[in-house]
């Protein structure tokens, strides 16, 4: 067949299509001509477009729809839940929380979002939704992470359930079961523990006796009338009735009382509800009333009707009535014990304290304050000189240094210490300290006692001063002032002596005749020529 016979068959054959991707001869791309532009693709025959990958469409014009890809979208895109299918490629870009070649997979447990590449912040076993993160909450828990138990009251799945627990009873927040407190039984804790039965899950046995009844909490007895204790085991003590023991009986002499109802149980001779009628008259005792009491009325309360035994009033005892307490005790029966200290007396009715001088409060504890003494510390201490007040009579115990009764006098000079007995041990004028016996020692002098002079080329207080001569023998100890050397004079001896002066400060005149001079250290006479002699008189 000729290449034009060819051109018209294609041509023919063609009308209207677009070709495949199977390349035409030269001769056809030669030849071919297309009468409308191909847009995103080329002419490879007649009036025919091989167009790129995405493009479809006689001029290949039109994009690929979602559905379809590759050239003239002839190829079917296999992406699922919504994920995108590249028109080029067909590859599939899937959408938040999918994965795999065709997006078919959900992201793996713990992950979520675009490419899955996001990990889930999900607390307590919830599940994290693969495309949000949103976390799904097991029962029991709540919170934008399930980081957090229901609320008190609350259970289950989205911790909408109410807990049905009473009496303090606590919910558990995955189940609703109720865990009760002590004292309570049963599904919702609204059965008390049975009588006898206390604590968690009523299972202790409560230990109270005499009728005493057991709180289901805590265990803790709630006596009968009459008793008291830990549990219940001990009657009311004497005296005392009832609920509690908080009533008081009113029973007199000598009368019972019965320590669940307060009743009085009368002794022999005396009768009433509370006791309080004698079967003799005052002041008589016996079968007949015919005998005389033998108690010091003064210091009596009663005489026993059948015995004559005497009831002393309080701070007396004897069988008569007629003996005080003994120091250390008072009130009825002397059977009370004084709580005075530090020597105090104790008032035999009252048991009232009467503090010792120096000591003050209810029961004499308290030492009287600083600066006080005497009794009830009523008085104010004289002592002068940091001296130590006594609390008891207010004397005073001078510090060293001092004497006299408020301290105020000052150690008479050569004594020192504690009472001013020491002696002062100072020498050559020192003075002494009255509180510690130190030596101040005088100008001149040092030491401990001031036993020593002061070394050449010093004098003054504890020889500090230096001395300031030229031409001396030192200076004087205490003044500085210089002994100058034979032929000199001046303050500072730095002075030779006058013409016609010699010897110590100059003081003595020289005898050479002949108008010899003197020498100012010995006084020798130096003679001129042609004298001789001591005095250079020849």
């Amino acid at each position: 067949m000729s290449a034009k016979a060819e051109q018209r068959f294609l041509s023919a054959e063609t009308q209207g299509r677009v070709l495949g991707s199977r390349r035409p001869s030269s001769s056809v791309m030669r030849t071919a001509h297309c009468a409308d532009k191909c847009v995103h693709g080329r002419c490879v025959a007649p009036n025919t477009c091989q167009c790129e990958p995405g493009w479809g469409g006689t001029n290949c014009s039109s994009a690929c729809d979602g559905d379809h890809w590759g050239p003239h979208c002839t190829s079917r895109c296999q992406c699922r839940n919504g994920a995108l299918c590249n028109p080029i490629t067909g590859a599939c870009h899937c959408a938040a929380g999918f994965r795999g070649w065709r997006c078919e997979e959900r992201c793996e447990q713990g992950t979520y979002g675009n490419d899955c590449h996001q990990r889930c912040q999900c607390q307590n076993g919830a599940t994290c939704d693969h495309v949000t993160g949103e976390c799904r909450c097991p029962p029991g828990y709540t919170g934008a992470f399930c980081e957090d138990l229901c609320p008190p009251g609350k259970h289950g799945p989205q911790c909408e359930q109410r807990c049905p627990c009473q009496n303090g009873g606590v919910c558990h927040h995955v189940t609703g079961e109720c865990s009760c407190p002590s004292g309570w039984l049963g599904t919702v804790c609204g059965q008390p523990c049975p009588e006898g039965r206390f604590g968690k899950n009523c299972s202790q046995e409560c230990q109270c006796h005499n009728g005493g009844t057991c709180a289901a909490a805590t265990g803790q007895c709630h006596c009968s009338p009459g008793y008291t204790g830990e549990r219940c085991q001990d009657e009311c003590p004497v005296g005392t009735y009832g609920v509690l023991c908080a009533e008081t009986c009113r029973c007199v002499n000598g009368g019972k009382c019965y320590h669940v109802s307060g009743s009085c149980l009368c002794e022999a001779g005396f009768s009433g509800d509370r006791c309080e009628a004698r079967l003799c008259p005052e002041g008589l005792y016996g079968i007949r009333c015919d005998k005389r009491c033998p108690c010091h009325v003064d210091n009596t309360l009663s005489c026993h009707p059948m015995s004559g035994e005497c009831a002393c009033k309080p701070g007396w005892s004897g069988l008569y009535c007629n003996e005080t307490c003994s120091p250390g005790f008072y009130g009825e029966a002397c059977q009370q014990i004084c709580s005075c200290q530090n020597g105090a007396d104790c008032d035999s009715v009252t048991g009232k304290c009467v503090c010792a001088p120096g000591f003050k409060g209810i029961d004499c504890s308290i030492p009287c304050p600083l600066g006080t003494y005497g009794i009830n510390c009523s008085s104010v201490c004289s002592c002068k000189n940091d001296a130590v007040c006594s609390p008891v009579d207010g004397s005073c115990t001078c510090n060293a240094g001092w004497h006299g009764v408020d301290c105020s006098i000052s150690c008479p000079s050569g004594t020192w210490g504690f009472g001013c007995n020491l002696t002062c041990q100072c020498l050559n004028g020192g003075a002494c300290n009255t509180l510690d016996g130190t030596c101040t020692c005088a100008p001149g002098w040092h030491g401990e006692k001031c036993e020593f002079p002061c070394q050449d080329g010093t004098y003054g207080l504890n020889c500090a001063e230096r001395c300031d001569c030229s031409h001396a023998d030192g200076c004087h100890p205490t003044t500085g002032h210089c002994r100058c050397l034979p032929g000199w004079s001046g303050v500072h001896c730095d002075s030779v002596c006058a013409e016609g002066r010699w010897g110590p400060n100059c003081s003595l005149p020289c005898y050479c005749k002949n108008g010899a001079s003197c020498s100012p250290d010995d006084g020798i006479c130096e003679c001129a020529p042609g004298f001789r002699g001591t005095t250079c008189q020849r």
